[in-house]
């Protein structure tokens, strides 16, 4: 049974896959000349041919287009676990007039993230516990309701965002013998207000995070919180995982965005009586609800801080002969450039892994250099790429820019061109896309993410990666594995990295439970290198595991005693974090 429920929420449904990352109409596919190609035409890569891609993924994973694996087309209602809700609730919920809904295609859609595991099981099964319900609310009073109502009958809330989490944080807890109500919180989408004094505005938590930056441009102004999600993940996600952005050494991160914090728990609404830049009033409250996952209550409401769209914005990139110099450069940079002004992503992937995601004139100037003599010396196997945007007062722009173009050329630099660092920089959000193509020809593939201060990153990469390699090995894969890293947002005292590995798992008859298998050894060795348990894609249920390590005995504690306070009979019961 549903009642009104909105286009919006059908049209989110059909434009996005079931069972795979983004737009039905983008995705990588082999045509009919066995060349790969990028389909649709929402992005700069829609269209063009990868000349090399096949060539590349038979090299690298021994994997063939003759050995294709076959994914569900559609989903089978008859596989989905019945909805199971107590009718005195459903009498309770119709007098709210909030729509919801019982439909087998919208609790799947809302029972899972984007984690490998969970889009093998959408391509090859089923979940054993989803959903029973989906809620639509439309503004904070809603959630009031629904969260009081839940109370009342003894319900498990689950909030649903984007669904863009890779920590099995919307996973239903198997185990879970209530009516679960999935949240969804997308019909919240609205600016409330915006002050052009004081340079905030206060937006309901469901919205996504292209349609704020839409909608705020239309005044003049920007968050400049980028995640590489942004197409689909929501404000409230971003405080709920303590998010960051692309554009963090612009801007910052999540917890340097909010100025006020709404939330319904069921204690009754957590929000500071004033909406100031800071206070000294104990703990600052807004740090038990950032990185809460959904554990606490629903965050409806945010205040963050805008600021004017930038006069000039600039992209750059940089070649270095190899990952060292790459890293040492970044570590210059955060030195001396004021880093309000820029962002750098450091690719470390030989050039031939890198060259498959371009077109044929995507790196044209770094292809012009190999057959010069500019490029002496530059190994293809081993050097990176720096990928740089500027933007701000176009004459600082410019400043910060040869600023770091000349630290740059002390460590063995060299400029690669503005629109090799625009195509680099929009490569970061079809890269995702990636990850379906492969499992179509038996190749699973992951990406995970740690901080690390500046004098351990080297060691941790190079351990991380021989790990994955060794690890690879013991657990019988046949093929060796892609074991590659990139260095994103930089701080005083460190960076976050990126790992991405993938390999061919045929041969493996559990090739999921290989997987995480290798990639918790990953994890282990993250941590064994001082490396942090997540840097901003947070705990969810995956990596929990590790929280008491990370935290201490005392602070896993602090956290429970909160829970235990705010949500003494588990309403709130993903379990994640805890």
């Amino acid at each position: 049974f549903c009642i009104c429920k909105s286009l919006w929420v059908y049209n989110m449904q059909e434009l996005l896959k079931w069972n795979g990352w983004g737009y039905n109409d983008s995705k990588f596919i082999f045509n009919k000349k066995g060349q790969a190609e990028f389909t649709g035409k929402r992005y700069r890569l829609g269209g063009m041919v990868l000349p090399t891609f096949k060539e590349w993924i038979e090299k690298t994973f021994g994997a063939s287009l003759e050995h294709k694996t076959t994914s569900r087309a559609s989903l089978n209602v008859n596989d989905v676990p019945p909805s199971i809700v107590n009718e005195e609730f459903l009498q309770d919920l119709r007098a709210t007039k909030i729509s919801y809904s019982q439909d087998a295609e919208d609790r799947v859609f809302r029972a899972h993230g984007h984690c490998l595991h969970e889009i093998f099981v959408l391509r090859e099964g089923m979940f054993k516990r989803i959903p029973d319900i989906v809620v639509w609310p439309v503004c904070h009073e809603d959630v009031v309701k629904i969260v009081e109502l839940a109370c009342k009958h003894n319900l498990c809330i689950i909030p649903f965002g984007g669904g863009t989490s890779v920590s099995s944080a919307l996973e239903c807890p198997e185990e879970e013998k209530r009516t679960i109500v999935s949240l969804d919180t997308s019909q919240m989408n609205r600016i409330l207000w915006i002050d052009e004094k004081n340079l905030t505005a206060c937006v309901e938590a469901g919205i996504v995070g292209q349609d704020l930056e839409k909608q705020l441009a239309e005044s003049g102004f920007c968050t400049g919180h980028e995640p590489d999600s942004m197409e689909f993940s929501s404000l409230g996600g971003w405080v709920a995982t303590r998010a960051s952005g692309m554009k963090k050494n612009i801007y910052g991160n999540i917890e340097d965005l909010v100025i006020h914090i709404k939330m319904v728990t069921p204690r009754g609404i957590v929000e500071k009586n004033c909406q100031v830049p800071r206070m000294s009033t104990g703990p600052d409250i807004h740090h038990f609800i950032m990185g809460s996952e959904g554990t606490l209550g629903v965050v409806t409401e945010v205040t963050i801080k805008i600021r004017p769209l930038p006069e000039y914005q600039k992209y750059g990139s940089v070649v270095f002969p190899n990952f060292e110099r790459g890293v040492a450069c970044l570590r210059e940079v955060a030195k001396q450039v004021k880093k309000s002004w820029m962002l750098a992503s450091l690719k470390n992937t030989n050039f031939s892994t890198r060259r498959v995601l371009m077109v044929q004139c995507f790196w044209q100037l770094i292809t012009k250099g190999f057959l010069s003599l500019q490029f002496k010396g530059f190994d293809p196997n081993i050097l990176c790429v720096a990928t740089l945007l500027f933007e701000g007062d176009r004459e600082k722009v410019l400043q910060h820019e040869k600023q770091v173009y000349d630290i740059a050329t002390k460590f063995g630099g060299l400029a690669a061109g503005e629109d090799n660092g625009q195509r680099g920089y929009m490569l970061t959000f079809v890269i995702a896309y990636l990850r379906d193509l492969g499992l179509d020809y038996y190749v699973i593939g992951e990406s995970f993410e740690t901080s690390v201060p500046w004098d351990r990153v080297l060691d941790l990469c190079r351990n991380v990666k021989e790990r994955i390699v060794r690890e690879c090995k013991e657990k019988g894969v046949q093929f060796a594995p892609l074991s590659t890293c990139r260095v994103t947002q930089t701080y005083d005292a460190g960076a976050c990295v990126y790992f991405y590995f993938a390999f061919n798992y045929r041969g493996i008859s559990d090739p999921i439970h290989v997987y995480e298998q290798i990639e918790r050894a990953a994890r282990e060795e993250i941590l064994a290198n001082g490396g942090s348990l997540s840097h901003h894609h947070g705990v969810g249920k995956l990596r929990k595991r590790w929280m008491k390590e990370s935290i201490s005995d005392v602070g896993l504690g602090m956290l429970r005693s909160v829970k235990e306070y705010v949500d003494p009979n588990n309403i709130f019961g993903n379990k994640n974090l805890l």
